[in-house]
């Protein structure tokens, strides 16, 4: 029964050393990842759908709270003025989640529009699904309006890839839900970016 109860507390002992130990670790390595992410990950995709800009959009980042989630938003800054900014959303793909910058160009404030999508994560079949990260299906993105942001197929402008549905359906609904988030930041954003 000794022997039992040794095993037992030697066990737990292990145990809570081995989770405190975990639990530091990530509490090490998070900003670590955050910034190898930014970096490597987000990086070219805000550099793709932001143009004109005159300050750091990742060292400028703010984070906000959207209907129970934090969005970070990367600002892009014209002699101090908002011009543009971009954040990343998520679409269902084929093989999971498609992640999907999209930037906003808000030179005009009366007539804002998409400034462009960059995809930042995909996990879509390679030549048939991970086309949606390519030139021709993303630049049709590039200046379209606010409204109406949808596949033909369903009535809209945004032409799908080929044999891939599912992955176009994915990055149109992470667009639209971007839309969403940006109509509701609106508010926010309106005195400017301090």
């Amino acid at each position: 029964m000794k022997d039992m109860m040794k095993m037992m507390i030697v066990l737990s002992l292990i145990c809570g050393i081995a989770g405190v130990t975990l639990a530091a670790l990530k509490e090490v390595t998070a900003p670590i990842i955050e910034e190898q992410e930014l970096t490597y990950v987000q990086a070219p995709a805000i550099l793709s759908v932001l143009t004109g800009y005159d300050n750091d959009p990742i060292k400028d980042r703010k984070k906000f709270d959207v209907d129970g989630r934090t969005v970070t938003v990367f600002p892009a800054l014209s002699q101090g003025r908002l011009i543009g900014l971009a954040f990343e959303t998520y679409g269902k793909g084929y093989g999971g989640n498609i992640g999907v910058m999209v930037g906003f160009d808000m030179t005009d404030m009366n007539a804002m529009t998409l400034s462009g999508i960059g995809i930042t994560t995909l996990k879509e079949t390679p030549g048939l699904g991970a086309r949606v990260a390519g030139h021709g299906y993303t630049t049709q993105f590039r200046g379209h309006s606010l409204e109406a942001v949808e596949l033909k197929k369903n009535g809209g402008d945004i032409e799908a890839v080929a044999g891939a549905t599912i992955s176009s359906t994915g990055t149109v609904s992470a667009v639209r839900d971007a839309i969403a988030v940006f109509n509701s930041l609106k508010s926010k954003l309106a005195a400017g970016w301090s």
